[in-house]
Order: structure tokens, then C-alpha cells, then sequence
């Protein structure tokens, strides 16, 4: 009988872990893993327990370092699914407790194991205050490109860790960058309420949206960025994690292991738009055109993150579609869903 591969999954719980946990528990070969999950609560890791999904819970956060460095050392992958706007992507310390527990980990066996980072596009972010779209468009494909980036950049100093500790063999790291991930997550952990079914950048507009009864965008709202639709997006994962097992000559790692995962690009004038017609077709808006907003508003509905509403970020997906990702849903089907995200956060009074 085949021994199972031990997997950890990190942020399972949330909107991007979810997804991902929630499509590899489709995979025809999910017999095949032996899928363990770290999870801050206590109430959530009983939910989970209690779905009978034949995965194994423990509770903690991936920020304890020595639990961290405990579990990866036990694996023979790792994916870690948390973001950068719950400031976890960039827990350095965090990385590099994984790294260290993985470097256990091939010291015992002599066979690198597999890291796959959830980072973000961000890292590509240019601050234009909303008044241009002409930025510099980065491709995965392009590694030489990619080490130019600061190492200042968000994302960029946990990326540049993992990438350090592929080049010394211990470690196959893979870094999948999201871009604006859109839509509402479904399936059994967000029919549980367990997972969280919504994205960060879109629903923060729409909730905007919603206090000031019409969308808003940083001066002319000229910036661009790229988008993935959410299940798409959970499909990179598992088809990068097929490309690493059968050897895929594209599949590359460490500095020429970066996924782009974007689609087309949307202004956040378009967004704006959308959210203005969508606010008058509920009856909680008046004019269907967006406005900019005052700094006060800026100040009051993004704070810190004020300035990346106003930015452009552009990239080409080259390596991800070059293993066989094919996302199908653009900027259409993404200005089309604004409306009813917009209802069920009415819904749910958020």
C-alpha cells in the first residue's frame, strides 16, 4: 500500500485557504494525502472535525515558531494560504520557521520537500494616486525582471527568505501571487460558515460604497489591476501541485518559481461605476456615476491601505498558464457580480 503524502495547509479558514482545501478534497486522488490543518480556533477546528473530512486538525497559529517548525518538519509539503491583508504574508518569522522546520525535514529524508507561498501581486504595486495606468507589466516567466523588485516591497521579504532557502537545496519553494481575487467562495466549509467566503478589496469598495451611497475611486481612478476569480484561482494550486509531482518542464522553483495568478485588468473607475449602478438598482444610491474621494473618506474607509486603492499593478501569468491554468473568467463576469456581492453584504450586515 502506498504511504500517504503528508501535507500541511495553512489558513484554512479563510477565504484563499478555503478554496484550496475545498479543491483538493475534490481531487480523484484525495485518498492519496494525508492533509493536516492548522487552525487558530478551537470552535472552528471542532467544525472541521466534525465534517468528517479525513483531514487532521491542530490548533495554534502559524505564527509560533516552534510549533510551526514541529509540524513542517513532519511533512513532505506545505502550502501556506494566509494574506497580506491580515499582515500574515509578511510574518518573516513566520516563514522562517517553516523553513527551518522543513530543513529538518530533508536532513531526515534527503529528498527536498515542497513549499508552495501564497504571496500577492502586490509586490508588484506602483503608487500613482489613480491618475495613470501606465505601469511596468511584470511576467512570471521572467525571472531576471522579477529580481529587480526592492526588497522593501510588500511580500518581498518573506519571498526573497523562501527563494534564499531553495537556492541552498533544502527546500522546492513555489510562490503563487494573487492578484485581486473576486467573487463569493462556495462548498462545504463556507456552507459551514467555517471558511470565510468573501475577498478583501472588492467587498472594502462595496462596504465604502455602501456608507457614502455611491462608489468611490482615488482622484480620476485611471489605476489597474489585475484580477482571478476565486475558484480559479483554487485550481492553480492543484494544478501546480500536479505540474511538481509529474516533473512539468515548466514547473519551475525557487528564482524561477513565481506564478502570476491574473487574468484581465479592471480599473477602479470601472469598479466604481459598477458600484454606483448597482447601489441605484437596490434603492440605496441616487446617481450612477462614481465620484473620487475626499481624503477624510480615504481616511475613514481604507486607513493604512488608502494609497494601494489609487495604484496600478499589472502582470502576465506566463509560467502559470504555461502549466495549464486557463482562467476563463475576466473583467465582465467581474464587473457583473458586483451587485450581488454588494446583496449579501446587505444581507449579512457587514
Amino acid at each position: 500500500m502506498a504511504t500517504k503524502v503528508p501535507l500541511l495547509l495553512t489558513g484554512a479558514t479563510g477565504y484563499i485557504g478555503g478554496t484550496v482545501l475545498t479543491r483538493f478534497l475534490r481531487r480523484p486522488d484525495i485518498s492519496s494525502f494525508d492533509i493536516r490543518l492548522l487552525v487558530r480556533s478551537h470552535e472552528k477546528a471542532k467544525s472541521i472535525q466534525d465534517l468528517n473530512l479525513g483531514v487532521t486538525v491542530f490548533i495554534g497559529s502559524h505564527t509560533d515558531a516552534g510549533l510551526m517548525e514541529e509540524l513542517t518538519s513532519q511533512v513532505d509539503v506545505v502550502i501556506a494560504t494566509t494574506v497580506y491583508w491580515q499582515a500574515d504574508c509578511d510574518s518573516l518569522d513566520a516563514a522562517e520557521s517553516t523553513l527551518r522546520g522543513l530543513k529538518k525535514r530533508y536532513e531526515m529524508t534527503g529528498i527536498p520537500p515542497t513549499f508552495i507561498q501564497t504571496s500577492g501581486t502586490g509586490v508588484y504595486v506602483d503608487f500613482v494616486g489613480g491618475k495613470h495606468a501606465n505601469s511596468e507589466l511584470f511576467d512570471d516567466g521572467n525571472p531576471e525582471q522579477i529580481e529587480t523588485i526592492s526588497p522593501t516591497a510588500p511580500h518581498r521579504p518573506v519571498d526573497l527568505a523562501i527563494v534564499a532557502g531553495d537556492a541552498e537545496g533544502y527546500v522546492r519553494s513555489y510562490i503563487i501571487l494573487p492578484s485581486t481575487v473576486w467573487g463569493i467562495s462556495t462548498g462545504l466549509l463556507f456552507d459551514a460558515k467555517i471558511s470565510n467566503p468573501h475577498s478583501v478589496q472588492i467587498p472594502y469598495s462595496a462596504r465604502a460604497a455602501l456608507a457614502r451611497g455611491r462608489g468611490g475611486m482615488l482622484t480620476e481612478g485611471k489605476n489597474v489591476w489585475p484580477i482571478v476569480e476565486i475558484h480559479e484561482l483554487g485550481e492553480l494550486y492543484s494544478l501546480l501541485y500536479d505540474a511538481i509531482q509529474n516533473k512539468h518542464p515548466k514547473a519551475g522553483h525557487g528564482r524561477e518559481g513565481y506564478y502570476n495568478a491574473g487574468y484581465e485588468e479592471y480599473s477602479m473607475n470601472q469598479l466604481a461605476t459598477s458600484l454606483s449602478q448597482g447601489l441605484v438598482a437596490l434603492n440605496r444610491g441616487t446617481n450612477a456615476e462614481p465620484s473620487s474621494f475626499t481624503q477624510e473618506e480615504l481616511d475613514k474607509f481604507f486607513g493604512q491601505f488608502a494609497p494601494f486603492f489609487g495604484s496600478n499593478c499589472r502582470c502576465l501569468s506566463t509560467r502559470s498558464k504555461a502549466i495549464g491554468w486557463s482562467p476563463k473568467l475576466g473583467l465582465r463576469d467581474m464587473l457583473s457580480s458586483v451587485q450581488y456581492e454588494m446583496e449579501v453584504l446587505i444581507a449579512k450586515g457587514l
